[in-house]
């Protein structure tokens, strides 16, 4: 079985277009500073509607990590370790951080994004060990 595909929607096309390119960007709030992820209509933070996706460097450490033993769905490679991305740049968000064997992401782990194509129009950021 093949993984779901993520449907991008007008609010996520500008990331999923920048993902396929191998950018990451975020949401990021001209009238408060905030970057935010996931896109919303308006700001987390001050419910502006004058956000804009901005690059970032793709660089974090890891905030908050859970290994998955049991797959959300068909498709889903167990284990693998979900991790609340805390960004360099301002943001945090979800993703799978592949370090090999999913115990060795722990707190603090300094990683780096990577780009990983599902299908040809859909990449998917993946977050790796940031090493030197």
């Amino acid at each position: 079985m093949s993984r779901p595909v993520p449907v991008p929607t007008e609010l996520s096309r500008p990331f999923w277009e920048a993902a396929r390119r191998g950018d990451l960007v975020v949401p990021h709030c001209k009238a408060c500073d905030l970057r935010f992820f996931v896109p919303e209509p308006a700001c987390p933070g001050c419910m502006s509607r004058e956000w804009r996706y901005a690059p970032s460097a793709g660089r974090g450490s890891v905030y908050s990590v859970t290994v998955v033993h049991r797959a959300p769905g068909p498709g889903f490679a167990t284990p693998f370790a979900l991790a609340v991305i805390d960004l360099d740049d301002g943001g945090a968000l979800l993703s799978h951080v592949d370090a090999g064997d999913p115990g060795d992401v722990v707190i603090g782990l300094r990683v780096r994004v990577e780009f990983r194509a599902l299908t040809d129009e859909i990449a998917l950021p993946y977050f790796v060990p940031d090493v030197p």
